[in-house]
């Protein structure tokens, strides 16, 4: 049922309350009958027994009352007797209206006046169109101008906007030079699927030498239907410019359309012509901020110039609209675009390491920026070895300990293979990490406790609630119970991460100090008509300063000496691990680490597994040039 349709109901239903009002407060049964029955012939639309109350014609104030009605496009009309006045064979009646205006949302409150007189012994309104408000007058009638804001932009942490102009089209009518509204507005239904009753509502309510935008159409809609409305008459189509194109990264910022007959129902408020409503992303979530407001005036018009008279009322929008303001950074994203460039499918996520704030989010056209680089779940691979290091720390193992990686292992049943392991000397566990070596990693399984490595896991953000207002994943653990559970834990295979969640891990590790993720800065919530205050996201989690440098030294080494060579770059060290997965018998190849102040996850789906730390160093070069 649509807002317009409750509120038709629900004026019904008070009807039965308000009748007894009005007649509860006559003290004298004859002048009180006649406003009795005036008003509620009104109220109801039983205008001809409100007529027949006045000494007007009978068929010109029973049109005058409809017209009211329609020039208002209102949902109903409810009033309440203030108090009456004799003298001799004249009373004058107060009385309170409040006029729902539907589509146009606001309701209008006001104080009218009903004069009455004997007219062959009974009591009679006097008719004028003074009665329908005081500041109506003959050859006047009513009008509602609506003045909707445009739509607010989305920008990025420097101010700058994430979409670009985009034409849509908008069809008009002036509705004084239209021979017949009722035919065109039932033509442009038949082409839109607009409802012609609301179609016919908005023109016949507007100021009649005005455009009135009806229906708006996105480049391809338009396109296809643009002879066929060249063809209805009086339909005038403009061009409009609306911020509406989505900049990288365009899945993030989201897409938008014109309204539709079907988003015009889901949504549910007053929408109009030149509205849009978000289809995803940010512009989904954050709709209600983005666009919506309207400034709406009551005012009257002379009926031959058609000019405004007078206004009656004039409400500004209840709520602002305002844009949204993002983390994102212009030079990190553009960055994050070049270094994915090329033919290898995969993503990268890049957050400031000291605060969690989301610089970038890149994606192949294989991958969602939103579904798979902030919400995927992927198999973590031996990047988890990083949460398994600090839990060996606090086990009191030394990472200068020998431990071999050979080409195969079995820790409690479960099997590793390590590929083209190096040669000589038993490396230590810091060369192992360095290599991502998962047959030596593995082996340590039996050296921590299950639980232990769970709750290190946990102090890196996996499995923390927080909240973004998009899709997102902070990562899982399966339960480890066994030793073989565990080992395939330090092997990343029973844990998934988001892309999102590791460049957290790697930021945690880069600033002493796991923080929750940020993407919005304002407003604080999607939904503007919220009481609650949104949810306050977890607490920042201080890591062992001792362990944070160890791992700091780990990282380091991955990238000077391990796998991870391909991520070096100009500018502060670079520091970062690099790990091999399957997922759905695709390989995987993951980076994690850090530069300066930027953390960064990679994950590409490539058998090479320095694949991620290779797009990691030409994205910290492009961010070095960029800045």
């Amino acid at each position: 049922m649509t807002g317009k349709a409750r509120r038709t109901v629900a004026a019904a239903l008070t009807l039965a309350v308000t009748v007894p009002m009005l007649s509860a407060c006559f003290e004298e049964p004859s002048a009180h009958e006649a406003v009795r029955d005036f008003l509620v012939g009104w109220q109801t639309g039983d205008y001809v027994a409100a007529a027949r109350r006045t000494d007007g014609d009978e068929r010109t104030v029973s049109k005058a009352l409809e017209n009211a009605k329609v020039q208002l496009d209102a949902a109903s009309f409810r009033f309440k007797v203030k108090g009456m006045r004799r003298t001799g064979d004249e009373t004058e009646a107060d009385f309170d209206a409040e006029v729902d205006l539907g589509e146009n949302n606001p309701l209008w409150q006001y104080t009218g006046k009903l004069p009455l007189h004997l007219v062959d012994g009974r009591w009679k309104v006097r008719w004028s169109p003074s009665v329908l408000h005081p500041d109506l007058h003959e050859g006047q009638r009513f009008a509602v101008d609506v003045i909707p804001e445009g739509r607010k932009p989305i920008l990025d942490r420097n101010g700058d906007p994430l979409q670009q102009e985009a034409t849509l089209y908008v069809a008009n009518v002036v509705p004084a030079s239209l021979k017949d509204p009722v035919a065109v507005c039932e033509q442009l239904s038949k082409i839109t699927g607009f409802p012609q009753d609301r179609l016919l509502s908005r023109i016949r309510s507007a100021r009649p030498n005005v455009q009135v935008p009806l229906v708006t159409f996105g480049r391809a809609k338009y396109a296809q239907l643009s002879d066929k409305l060249a063809a209805v008459p009086g339909i005038v189509v403009s061009p409009q410019k609306q911020p509406v194109a989505p900049d990288s990264p365009a899945q993030i910022v989201g897409t938008v359309t014109a309204v539709t007959p079907e988003t015009e129902q889901q949504l549910g408020g007053p929408q109009r012509a030149g509205d849009t409503v978000g289809r995803t992303g940010l512009q989904k979530a954050y709709q209600e901020h983005l666009t919506g407001s309207t400034e709406t005036r009551v005012i009257t018009v002379d009926l031959k110039t058609n000019q405004q008279v007078a206004e009656l009322r004039k409400w500004r929008p209840s709520r602002s609209t305002s844009p949204v303001r993002t983390t994102l950074d212009g030079p990190a994203q553009k960055a994050a675009d070049a270094a994915l460039f090329g033919g290898t499918p995969g993503m990268l996520v890049a957050v400031q390491a000291s605060t969690g704030e989301i610089r970038a989010v890149g994606s192949t056209k294989e991958y969602n920026q939103e579904k798979d680089a902030l919400a995927g779940r992927f198999p973590a691979g031996t990047t988890f070895s990083i949460m398994t290091i600090e839990g060996l720390l606090k086990a009191g193992i030394s990472t200068k300990q020998r431990l071999a990686c050979p080409v195969e292992r079995s820790v409690g049943g479960a099997r590793f293979h390590q590929a083209d392991p190096p040669g000589g000397t038993a490396p230590s566990i810091q060369g192992d990490f360095a290599s991502g070596c998962v047959t030596a990693l593995t082996a340590l399984a039996r050296r921590i406790d299950g639980a232990e490595l769970t709750a290190s896991a946990a102090r890196f953000g996996i499995e923390s609630p927080w909240t973004l207002p998009l899709k997102s994943f902070s990562g899982s653990v399966g339960p480890l119970r066994t030793d073989a559970a565990t080992a395939r834990a330090i092997a990343g295979q029973n844990v998934l991460v988001s892309p999102l969640s590791m460049a957290l891990v790697a930021g945690a590790v880069a600033s002493g100090t796991w923080r929750p993720p940020v993407l919005v800065t304002d407003p604080h919530s999607p939904d503007p008509a919220a009481e609650a205050e949104p949810p306050k996201p977890p607490s920042p989690i201080k890591i062992d300063d001792k362990a944070i440098a160890t791992l700091r030294t780990l990282m380091r080494s991955g990238v000077v000496a391990g796998s991870a060579r391909s991520a070096a770059a100009p500018g502060d060290p670079v520091h970062g691990v690099t790990a091999a997965a399957t997922q759905s018998r695709k390989p995987l190849a993951w980076f994690v680490g850090w530069q300066g102040d930027i953390a960064v996850a990679v994950l590409m789906e490539s058998a090479d597994s320095t694949a991620g730390a290779t797009v990691a160093g030409r994205f910290f070069q492009k961010l070095h040039t960029e800045s």
